[in-house]
């Protein structure tokens, strides 16, 4: 197994929403020193740029302050001149290094440092999302042609992928921590209003008028929207006396929220955004023991279309959370229990870093061929 220094760059800031890079680089870097360098960030009033360190156990976070207006500022930005020589001063020289890379647009970074092994984690595909970068889409294939190894996050992305990079692609779609959740079962009592829930980020992915319609057509139910909201206006986010907005919420109270849902909810909108989504929450809600509701999002079609009740508009939403309200773990199969264990988060991580050593060494080869680690099939 590597040991070297570990150094990942994201788009996402290790204390936002716990997902797939806190899952697997909390437990990949656990036993070595690992690095998790962020896109900049806005100080207003700071005299110039400086870059922030700060330990969050297991890894030491790193990012370059710059001064200006509150905005977003990615690694491209010209604000963040300087940033690449920055980082490759504080990290210094480790020839044997793992680089992990969840954005392109880290290049200029990633491209000063030494390293013996380049791992692209490709969770999202990023230049579909809202204000992507115009040179998304180039860096994605320059890190494709550069990466020792690749991981997707979904049958779509890997699907998009796999012909493209110059190393081994492999398939991992994101996981879960079935004991965290089932947790959830402990809060669970009994309520005068019946509740569907979704948790996640609030974004141009969710069908904001599906949820507004569902509120409608449910004044007896609560619907809850858990998560932060980014890359949207508030103000643009649907009102009803019934629809409620408790913010983002950390990882550890997930099951607790959960616990105070009776149908979880997956209303993403259908749009080159969500085209390539393989939503974790899907198995997270599996193992809190919800019966779930989504839109048509291909990866879930692909994967859980007999465990998951798939509608397309407010109308079926509403049908099916009143069909479903009162089922727990009695509409769970085998197959979504065989799915729980199968993508155990220390699971992936185990095989993701069998599969890296394996490149490093240059040994069993049967591990480096392409692989396909997908759902659990009867």
């Amino acid at each position: 197994m590597i040991r070297s220094e570990l150094v990942v760059f994201s788009h996402l800031r290790w204390d936002f929403v716990w997902q797939r890079p806190q899952h697997l680089i909390s437990r990949i870097g656990a036993q070595r020193r690992t690095w998790f360098v962020e896109e900049p960030q806005v100080v207003p009033g700071l005299a110039g740029p400086r870059l922030h360190v700060d330990e969050a156990a297991p890894v030491r976070r790193v990012w370059l302050e710059v001064s200006g207006e509150p905005r977003h500022v990615g690694f491209d930005d010209p604000a963040a001149e300087g940033y690449p020589e920055a980082v490759a001063a504080l990290l210094g020289s480790e020839p044997r290094r793992t680089i992990w890379a969840y954005t392109p647009m880290a290049l200029p970074l990633i491209d000063r440092l030494e390293r013996s092994l380049l791992v692209y984690d490709v969770m999202d595909d990023l230049a579909s999302f809202a204000f992507a970068p115009p040179a998304m889409r180039l860096s994605q294939q320059r890190l494709l042609d550069q990466a020792s190894i690749v991981f997707t996050g979904g049958r779509t992305i890997h699907t998009g992928v796999k012909h493209r990079a110059a190393g081994p692609v492999h398939l991992f779609p994101s996981g879960v921590e079935p004991e965290h959740y089932a947790a959830a079962h402990e809060h669970r009592t009994p309520r005068t209003r019946p509740v569907a829930g979704y948790v996640g980020v609030i974004d141009e992915r969710v069908d904001l008028g599906l949820v507004a319609g569902l509120a409608e057509r449910l004044p007896q139910w609560d619907i809850q929207m858990v998560g932060p909201v980014a890359k949207i206006d508030p103000a643009v986010l649907p009102q009803a006396p019934n629809l409620h907005y408790p913010g983002m919420q950390p990882y550890e109270r997930l099951p607790q929220v959960m616990g105070g849902f009776d149908v979880a909810l997956m209303p993403f909108a259908l749009n080159e955004a969500t085209r390539s989504i393989s939503p974790t929450k899907t198995l997270e809600y599996f193992a809190a023991g919800l019966p779930v509701v989504s839109t048509r999002v291909g990866d879930v079609v692909a994967d859980y279309a007999d465990v998951v009740a798939l509608r397309d508009d407010a109308d079926g939403f509403a049908a099916a959370c009143e069909h479903l309200h009162g089922r727990t773990d009695g509409h769970r199969d085998g197959r979504v229990r065989a799915n729980l264990r199968l993508h155990h988060w220390d699971a992936i991580a185990h095989r993701m870093q069998a599969l890296m050593t394996a490149v490093v060494l240059g040994t069993a080869d049967e591990l480096l061929a392409p692989s396909t680690t997908g759902v659990a099939r009867r």
